[in-house]
């Protein structure tokens, strides 16, 4: 049986690992595709004003709502239906707001989704049919008309003394129920330069995408501007094919850095701590006094049969009191790890609610190093 030696035995087995050893840092790593936004790729909001009809007695009060009434009559005036002086009676129109998200590079006759949501007084949308609406954006413009069957997931039956509703009966969607009628004008594969926008402006991590995208282009193509900002100048080879060169330098990967920061809700006793959260060298304790009052009525009644005594109730009160003598001082030692910094918390027995606090009063102390955010 023929045997390789033993030198180049290990010496294949390491390069049969390489892959593996430099796959794992990569896989830590984030696809600029996830962190960045390239220049002109965006959203546009769109807002419209219309009515639903065909509601079955869940729409606005005509007599209370006064825009509904109005832009019912206008409706039929313009299809040649005078009601301007009669007294309109109908509860089957609702007045909504329709809303909708035009994708970048949309092209006329493409469809979008849409928002349906009531205005008025209407109990429920469910049935109904939106009319035709003109959706502008912030220029002013029609970009899109929607029209449609609204569906909605939520549903509301009431009667005279208990009512169930579940979910939002006066929200609901139109999928593709627009159809954009205006494009946005945007040349990208005449660009010479782009801006690759940064979600979580830094420093360093708007350093290391340019130094990623130059090392993946041979050249010096890309610099930093700012934190949020990346300049790109397109390369010889790619002169007139931007999206080709957009989708190679999306799929590179690099280790976004953040700042150690601290984040706090309030109001639901949410903590976020990031991971380079250090602490210095401190002394925390914390303790409450709680004080629990138990209330036990008992009832004293004399013997069956008995001729003579009454039935008392007692009153029976039970007072606990917690000073919380049970919690002691514990020292946390200068430059600990998150990981060791939330054990030692746990150790006291420490909630969020308390916790926040405890952060807090470390923050002034100056002992954390890092900044809190208050949502």
């Amino acid at each position: 049986m023929f045997r390789l030696p033993s030198a180049r035995r290990a010496l294949i087995a390491l390069f049969a690992a390489l892959p593996l050893l430099l796959a794992g840092p990569a896989q830590g790593a984030s696809r600029l595709k996830d962190i960045t936004d390239f220049e002109g790729i965006r959203d546009n909001l769109l807002i419209g004003y219309g009515l639903v009809v065909g509601l079955q007695g869940t729409g606005d009060s005509i007599d209370s709502i006064a825009f509904t009434k109005e832009s019912l009559t206008g409706m039929l005036e313009r299809m040649g239906i005078y009601t301007r002086n009669l007294d309109v009676q109908s509860e089957n129109v609702a007045a909504v707001m329709v809303t909708a998200t035009l994708p970048g590079f949309a092209r006329q006759g493409t469809r979008i989704d849409v928002t349906v949501s009531a205005l008025g007084d209407s109990d429920s949308l469910l049935g109904g049919t939106l009319l035709v609406t003109p959706l502008i954006g912030a220029d002013g413009e029609v970009y899109s008309v929607a029209q449609g069957q609204v569906q909605v997931g939520g549903f509301l039956a009431q009667g005279n003394q208990a009512s169930v509703q579940k979910g939002v009966p006066t929200s609901g969607r139109i999928p593709n129920g627009a159809i954009v009628e205006r494009e946005i004008p945007f040349d990208l594969g005449a660009l010479g330069e782009i801006n690759i926008a940064l979600r979580n402006p830094d420093l360093t991590t708007a350093h290391r995408i340019a130094t990623a995208i130059n090392a993946f282009t041979g050249v010096q193509t890309s610099w930093p501007t700012d934190p949020g900002t990346v300049r790109l100048r397109v390369p010889e080879n790619y002169q007139g094919n931007m999206v080709r060169l957009m989708t190679d330098i999306e799929q590179l990967r690099i280790e976004p850095d953040q700042l150690a920061r601290v984040v706090i809700d309030e109001n639901t006793g949410t903590i976020v701590i990031g991971e380079n959260v250090r602490i210095s060298t401190v002394a925390i304790a914390q303790g409450s006094l709680t004080i629990k009052v138990t209330e036990t009525p008992q009832v004293s009644q004399p013997a069956p049969f008995s001729q003579t005594g009454t039935t008392e109730t007692v009153e029976r009160t039970q007072i606990e009191v917690d000073e919380g003598e049970d919690n002691q001082l514990a020292v946390v030692e200068s430059g600990v790890t998150l990981q060791d910094f939330v054990n030692g918390l746990n150790a006291l027995g420490i909630g969020p609610r308390d916790m926040i606090s405890i952060l807090q009063a470390v923050k002034a102390a100056g002992a954390l190093q890092a900044e809190i955010e208050v949502m």
